[in-house]
């Protein structure tokens, strides 16, 4: 969520057809592109852009849609349900990974277009309310960006499963890059072979110039939850793991790499690999904190 270079507004049309309040930032074309949907696992499946995921389980009661992208992602994520062969009326629960608007942003239309309940963390469902992140986020800005709202968003805990008829998905708590992030985890069959599904949230520590991880001034110490956040996410039940941004877990590298005998998404150790870079990133960043304050001391 970085590299605003303006905020194009328009006019939305209703449904998740309209760019309502569209983002242009220094990234959003590229991560923006279209993507084929594809089968990830069993009855999990990738409806989201290039460089921003959103992914669908779906049920014979109805089916979950995890994340929106960017606003003028929301017409291309409703397209890719229904080149599926689904239908976005289908769609019964859409559950956030934290409020940004690069996963939040097409929420409202999709909403709108779907009927579905919309749930998050409490900081996240805040986000979501207001169309902004909040001071407490280590990417505030002064002048935020702001998007579509949503006046009703359930209010998820640690912990907690939601269901959609059979499907069930839980919310697993893991702050850091946003103080409501939140990963998923559910269960896809294929027959009678079964997968732990993990949506792993960002673990990346960026921040707004001026924002300190280990604390400053009245901005409190959030290293040791951090901390805790990525050995959470290592820890989960995990045989496949997809990144809120695909390329922070490989996900189109191993779409390419895929072959009716081999499944890379298959993989026991993914989400510990993606925890281990977090915690590498972590660790650089609290070191740069320790020197520029170490250095700002000196003065």
């Amino acid at each position: 969520m970085l590299g605003i270079v303006a905020l194009a507004l328009a006019v939305a049309a209703g449904g998740a057809q309209a760019h309502e309040n569209a983002v242009n930032c220094g990234n959003c074309k590229e991560w923006n592109q279209a993507q084929a949907p594809f089968r990830v696992v069993g009855n999990t499946w990738y409806v989201g852009v290039k460089g921003l995921s959103a992914l669908l389980i779906t049920g014979p009661q109805g089916h979950i849609l995890l994340d929106g992208g960017l606003p003028q992602s929301a017409p291309l994520i409703e397209q890719n349900i229904k080149a599926l062969g689904f239908r976005i009326e289908d769609v019964k629960l859409i559950v956030n990974s934290h409020a940004h608007w690069d996963h939040a942003g097409g929420i409202p239309a999709l909403q709108r277009a779907s009927g579905a309940v919309v749930a998050a963390s409490p900081s996240s469902a805040r986000g979501i309310k207001s169309g902004t992140n909040g001071p407490d986020d280590p990417q505030f800005e002064a002048h935020a960006v702001h998007i579509a709202t949503l006046s009703k968003v359930q209010v998820v805990a640690d912990g907690e499963t939601l269901k959609v008829g059979p499907l069930s998905i839980t919310a697993h708590m893991t702050p850091g890059h946003t103080p409501g992030s939140t990963s998923w985890s559910w269960t896809s069959c294929e027959g009678a072979t079964c997968h732990a599904v993990v949506y792993a949230d960002s673990l990346n520590p960026v921040s707004s110039d001026g924002f300190y991880f280990s604390g400053k001034g009245k901005s409190p110490d959030l290293s040791a939850s951090f901390a805790d956040s990525i050995a959470k996410v290592a820890a989960l039940k995990c045989d496949v793991v997809v990144s809120v941004h695909p390329g922070f877990t490989n996900t189109l590298e191993k779409l390419a790499a895929r072959t009716p005998e081999h499944n890379p998404f298959i993989d026991p150790d993914g989400c510990k690999v993606y925890a281990a870079v977090a915690a590498k990133s972590l660790a650089q960043r609290l070191a740069t904190e320790r020197a520029e304050k170490s250095a700002g001391a000196g003065r």
